[in-house]
């Protein structure tokens, strides 16, 4: 079996959902986190990006392999583990890709909502958040998990999406996740689940409040108030 590290971030939601693959997958790996604010010069070398995650597939018989962008490690764990994690079915597999994607929109839309200047910037994003995740839990089943028995990649991309909004519900009522009960439940689940617990480092809250305060934001100022 080669040798895999996982090149991480503290924050990196990113880099939760390759650790959430590997852990389900139940691959031996190593983690090393590197300073996004101080990249060192191998990680610049190997980086093309430079961005986390990072795979570094080792082996006896050549040279480290680096692999980068999430969704990739992702699918190469697919095609080289076991425990399938991705549905067999052709459409539902393509169909919880685009899902995947959908997260990763989630994700960006997050981004613009922390970062938004002033009181209307950020009840507007919260807006569109809101409208995104009444979407998503159209899309959900009966549960428990997003394609239904089965722990999925979706499941594995929208675990490090909930997990901020554990810190804006102690900043504030911003009302993105009310009247949607399956989202609730999953998103509970989610958070129980041993590899989404295991895929964050356990100062994770203290460092994304940490992170929150400094971003002179709407909702850093709200933090300072």
């Amino acid at each position: 079996m080669p040798r895999l590290v996982l090149v991480s971030h503290h924050l990196c939601p990113y880099v939760q959902r390759a650790a959430i693959g590997l852990i389900e997958k139940q691959v031996p790996f190593e983690r090393i986190y590197v300073d996004l604010s101080d990249k060192p010069d191998w990680f610049r070398a190997v980086s093309p990006l430079g961005k986390v995650p990072l795979l570094k597939v080792g082996g006896a018989d050549r040279p480290d392999a680096v692999i980068f962008e999430s969704s990739v490690i992702l699918e190469y764990l697919e095609e080289t583990q076991p425990r399938p994690m991705h549905p067999s079915d052709p459409v539902e597999r393509a169909r919880h890709r685009a899902w995947i994607e959908y997260a990763s929109s989630c994700l960006n839309d997050i981004w613009r909502f922390y970062s938004a200047e002033g009181p209307e910037a950020l009840a507007a994003e919260a807006g569109k958040l809101a409208k995104k995740f009444r979407r998503l839990d159209d899309g959900l089943g009966d549960g428990p998990w997003f394609g239904g028995a089965g722990f999925s990649l979706v499941d594995a991309a929208f675990a490090p999406v909930f997990r901020y909004f554990d810190a804006f519900e102690n900043l504030g009522d911003f009302a993105i996740l009310d009247g949607l009960p399956k989202i609730a439940a999953w998103r509970a689940r989610l958070a129980a689940r041993p590899s989404v617990q295991a895929a964050a480092a356990d100062d994770f809250e203290d460092r994304l409040m940490a992170f929150l305060a400094g971003r002179r934001s709407e909702l850093s100022r709200r933090m300072a108030a």
